[in-house]
């Protein structure tokens, strides 16, 4: 813990109180996810109510933490097979090189060239919209951006001695691209999986805030805006504690993956 930087150890605290949080949310929340506590819409926060209550009287502590759990876990999963399609075929496009390197990245350039935010509305248009959904659709969309960094980094590795080496120990593409390539790749790999989980949470945010994200009864903490939004015309608060969240969720992770990044850096130079 020592050797651990003051800025590190806020990103952790942070961002192990809010996965915490979100793994015992049931355990946590003082009420139902959608359960109404009051006849009062936008009650101010009280003993009973430590954040008042939303636009139809639901408890706003309950719905922030049953939203942080959805969110957090749609951005999670969403992140994960974002890294695991992107990396695997970002990889897998340096080694064979040709024209299917061509092939694979003109074709994430054709992708990339619509914006994500306005390819995912049409597709969720008309398609059902399900966490799973939310999920597949999120994941494969900015595995594009993980393919670009993923590919970028496996050309230098491509060409280092110890991967020669072991092309001509006569290794597969699989031992290649796992054994040598990606333990080399982590570094800048890491990094960016910090900015796309948070990248994850502002999209679904987004999707959820534009009707076409998380559909209710659960709760995701850009719905919670939308709900309350019109609340800030009266002077209610409701709206800004998910921006909050939203924003010191960032800054966390952030400084957990610059230290990360910081740590692993001696991998840049290979295996020597």
């Amino acid at each position: 813990m020592r050797n651990i930087p003051l800025a590190a150890l806020i990103g952790l605290f942070f961002t192990a109180l809010y996965f915490i949080v979100a793994i015992f949310a049931q355990w946590i929340a003082p009420y139902g996810m959608a359960e109404i506590v009051s006849n009062v819409p936008w009650e101010s926060p009280s003993a009973e109510h430590w954040l008042g209550t939303d636009n139809i009287g639901r408890d706003l502590l309950t719905r922030m933490i049953y939203g942080g759990q959805v969110t957090i876990f749609i951005a999670t999963a969403a992140t994960i097979l974002s890294f695991v399609t992107g990396s695997v075929l970002g990889f897998f496009a340096a080694v064979m090189g040709g024209w299917v390197d061509q092939a694979m990245s003109r074709f994430v350039d054709l992708v990339m060239s619509i914006p994500s935010l306005i390819l995912a509305l049409v597709i969720l248009s008309v398609t059902p919209v399900t966490v799973g959904v939310l999920v597949v659709i999120m994941g494969l969309l900015d595995s594009t951006r993980v393919y670009r960094l993923a590919r970028a980094v496996a050309v230098d590795v491509n060409v280092m001695e110890y991967v020669e080496a072991a092309k001509l120990r006569g290794e597969g593409q699989g031992w290649i691209i796992f054994r040598e390539i990606l333990p080399n790749a982590l570094s800048p790999l890491v990094a960016e999986m910090g900015m796309r989980f948070i990248f994850m949470v502002l999209f679904i945010s987004t999707l959820s805030f534009l009707g076409l994200g998380v559909q209710p009864p659960l709760a995701d903490w850009g719905g919670i805006v939308k709900e309350n939004k019109d609340g800030i015309v009266y002077g209610i608060g409701a709206a800004l504690y998910p921006a909050v969240a939203i924003a010191t969720l960032a800054i966390s992770v952030n400084l957990v993956a610059d230290w990360v990044l910081n740590r692993t850096t001696s991998l840049k130079g290979g295996r020597g």
